[in-house]
């Protein structure tokens, strides 16, 4: 069935047989065939009477529904109208958490194009891998994050537009935005006509690309919030994920506007700033990683909280002290949570009922896990393996079908995590499967810093591992071997740090370094990372 008049993105989908069983028995679960999620997100607030209702609020300014609702159709026009969008171009989004994100992000879905929500931090290089790989046509662009941007030199790149995310409507996009209508009649998609495209951490490598259709995205909405966080209409939903990430995504603009409630978005979200938020805009719900949740909870004293009722901790598993700590501070009880790009949002958690202290939890509503052995075998309670997940979403890779086989056995998921289950059914997270590094609730892959940092002139030789570390997780460290060993100093190191800060995110950049002789290798010359990890 042909989805747009540029199919892409439908054509580079995996086929049937690669992907894995997905499960919809709930009549909540059941979405029509004919469906914009833009619709249940947002246009509906406005048929229903709601407009006038808070949407989005700022330290700076607050939007209704309305006003939402007005520039996301304003900004669709310029898409339709001026920029040359047909459906099923893809549209990347450049910008930090702000109300002009959340406006482009919806604008894009109803025009009919696809949506591919970047972070702010990301450089030239990563842009240009991801641009490429997805053959990306349009790119709406916060102005104050321009520069990486215009380097890149792409023959698929037709249209960069910027706009102004601190509300200032100084840039181009605002300028168009004032004589279009505010009304808009949305692209015809299908329940399963894709309406996201999520990138991997993979991004210097070959990244992978995860397709998301417009059910999913009402599906996850029906799924993690019912099962943890019971929302309402008064609901204040904030955190710190940045919006490119699934995980932010839906804590902070999904799963609000699903439920009518609204979202506090902060640019750079400290842990200091999150409790300003909460202090003085009565937050309800949270989400944030471990990470924050620590620092937090040093200096909750000086802060007025009463308005929380759930907080919400997921992008590296969540230890039993952080866990232990705030609730010791606070009363409260942090939900932990597994998701993973690929499944779109959290599919293992708890809430207040369920919640056993130091477990990931349970599979939620619309979702079952089991532990494998590398054979996919499902091992008894308390044996550590493969988590496998299966549910109402699931891995879809585009234009990676050896990707996609390694990802989906036997029709479930491997997410690439190590858990063991107890004999009541809950999971705990044992390890990382491969050579992730989580730090500060940033997924780095080792192998994409290892790639930046081999292009540097000074090194021959260089593995990458993660370091446990109090504050952040884990630490990026790198052992380096040097074409000229006379060269290793403090002042060396400190120079490839400064220039790989300026090469990639600076937020992968390894903050321990050690130069090293020789890496430790295998007899076949595959780098023994483990060996490292002391």
């Amino acid at each position: 069935m042909k989805h747009y008049e540029d199919n892409f993105a439908h054509d580079h989908l995996p086929p049937e047989d690669l992907q894995p069983d997905y499960i919809w028995d709930q009549e909540d679960f059941q979405f029509p065939e004919n469906l914009n999620c833009v619709d249940r997100l947002l246009d509906d607030h406005i048929k229903n009477g709601r407009g006038n209702s808070i949407a989005i609020r700022t330290f700076e300014f607050t939007w209704t529904y309305q006003d939402l609702y007005e520039k996301s159709n304003q900004i669709a026009h310029i898409l339709a109208d001026d920029l040359g969008l047909v459906s099923g171009n893809r549209v990347m989004i450049r910008s930090a958490n702000n109300p002009m994100f959340v406006a482009c992000w919806f604008a894009i879905l109803k025009a009919g194009g696809i949506v591919v929500a970047t972070m702010p931090l990301l450089r030239e290089k990563e842009l240009s891998v991801m641009i490429e790989s997805a053959e990306i046509s349009h790119v709406l662009c916060d102005v104050r994050l321009i520069d990486a941007l215009s380097e890149v030199k792409l023959p698929f790149l037709k249209q960069v537009c910027t706009f102004d995310g601190s509300d200032e409507n100084s840039s181009e996009l605002e300028k168009l935005m004032a004589s279009k209508p505010t009304t808009f009649q949305n692209y015809h998609t299908l329940s399963n006509s894709l309406a996201l495209i999520g990138f991997t951490s993979g991004t210097t490598g070959k990244p992978k690309m995860t397709a998301h259709y417009h059910k999913d995205v009402l599906l996850i909405c029906e799924a993690f919030p019912k099962y943890s966080l019971q929302p309402k209409p008064e609901d204040i939903f904030t955190g710190s994920p940045p919006l490119g990430f699934t995980f932010g995504l839906g804590g902070m603009v999904l799963f609000p506007f699903y439920y009518g409630a609204s979202t506090f978005l902060i640019e750079k979200p400290t842990p200091e700033l999150l409790l300003k938020a909460f202090t003085e805009y009565k937050i309800t719900i949270c989400f944030t990683a471990p990470t924050a949740w620590r620092v937090i909870t040093t200096l909750v004293k000086d802060y007025n909280i009463s308005s929380l009722r759930k907080c919400v901790s997921a992008g590296e598993t969540l230890p039993l002290k952080v866990w232990e700590d705030w609730y010791a501070a606070t009363g409260l009880k942090i939900i932990d949570g597994i998701g993973s790009t690929e499944i779109l949002h959290i599919f293992i958690s708890s809430n207040e009922e369920n919640m056993r202290k130091g477990a990931t939890g349970l599979p939620i509503r619309g979702y079952e896990a089991k532990i494998v052995d590398e054979t996919g075998n499902e091992l008894p309670a308390n044996e550590s393996g493969r988590l496998a997940v299966r549910g109402i979403t699931g891995c879809k890779y585009l234009n990676a079908p050896d990707k996609q086989k390694e990802y989906v056995e036997n029709k479930w998921n491997i997410t690439g995590d190590i858990f063991k289950k107890d004999e009541d059914g809950y999971f705990w997270f044992v390890a990382r499967g491969d050579d992730m590094i989580i730090s500060s609730g940033y997924n780095i892959a080792a192998i994409e810093v290892e790639n930046v940092l081999l292009v540097h002139e000074d090194i021959a030789e260089c593995a990458v591992v993660g370091l446990p570390n109090e504050e952040r997780g884990m630490l990026v460290c790198a052992y380096i071997v040097l074409k000229d060993s006379a060269k290793a100093n403090e002042n060396m190191a400190k120079s490839i740090q400064d220039w790989f800060k300026v090469k990639a995110a600076p937020y992968k950049y390894p903050r321990e370094i050690h130069f090293v002789e020789a890496l430790p290798k295998t007899e076949t010359g595959k780098i023994q990372r483990f060996k490292l990890k002391h």
